[in-house]
């Protein structure tokens, strides 16, 4: 046998058992999604009328949502009950695409990538948290206060759905402005003393940035920046953590 083709014979197998080990995993999540997914389906009225509660506390006497199209009764719910099953299982999700890859980690980053993995779940959770029950109320009170004398405010179930997910989405992927940094600092794409130096200019983004993910109110601004600023600190203190000691001043 020619001995340069011994390299090649050997990684096919290689190769062939990381793919039946990537379909293995991604079956499971699949799997497991499904199962959540059909579990929280009864209960997708209850949990649309718990996600409306926000909007229906602002609302004067008598406002309540509508159905516009025919099938939105129906279909809302049950997206609302795909959607909660996605974020139920985030961490099911994650542990599988860890168990792919950490075989091939070596033991240092193997205790860094789960801390940040547990942290970025967590924050993300907090995110959506912090989103319905402060970010929602006030703005919808703000949103109700400002309605036009004479108008009466009855949103579509389908978009008022649609906003609350972009507004959890917004919250829950801003609230991982810690761990974005952390990551970057061991990437070696900053140092901490570079972070505290930016700071000003951090500053001046994060408002710009909450300004265009956020609905046009100053509220919903300001709720989304100031815990964005206060992440950006966190992230910085955190980021002494994994940083060479010559890079931390």
């Amino acid at each position: 046998m020619d001995p340069s083709t011994e390299p090649v014979e050997a990684a096919e197998p290689r190769l062939l058992d990381h793919l039946l080990e990537l379909r293995a995993r991604l079956l499971r999540a699949v799997v497991g999604l499904l199962v959540a997914f059909v579990a929280l389906l009864p209960f997708g009225n209850r949990l649309y009328a718990w996600l409306a509660a926000p909007l229906l506390a602002k609302l004067p006497a008598g406002g309540q949502l509508i159905a516009v199209e025919v099938a939105s009764p129906f279909f809302a719910p049950v997206k609302l009950a795909f959607f909660t099953a996605l974020m139920a299982t985030v961490p099911w999700l994650l542990y599988q695409a860890w168990a792919f890859v950490a075989p091939g980690l070596y033991a240092r980053e193997k205790r860094l990538a789960m801390p940040l993995l547990v942290s970025a779940v967590m924050l993300f959770y907090i995110g959506c948290a912090f989103a319905f029950f402060l970010v929602l109320p006030g703005v919808f009170g703000f949103l109700v206060h400002m309605a036009p004398q004479g108008v009466a405010m009855m949103t579509d179930i389908n978009a008022y759905l649609d906003f609350v997910l972009v507004i959890f989405l917004a919250f829950g992927m801003s609230f991982e402005l810690p761990v974005a940094l952390v990551i970057a600092v061991m990437l070696g794409w900053v140092t901490p003393a570079q972070l505290r130096e930016a700071r000003g200019y951090a500053v001046v983004g994060i408002f710009v940035i909450a300004a265009i993910i956020t609905p046009p109110d100053v509220v919903s601004q300001l709720m989304l920046a100031i815990p964005m600023v206060l992440l950006y600190e966190l992230g910085i203190i955190a980021s002494r953590w994994v940083s060479p000691r010559d890079q931390v001043r």
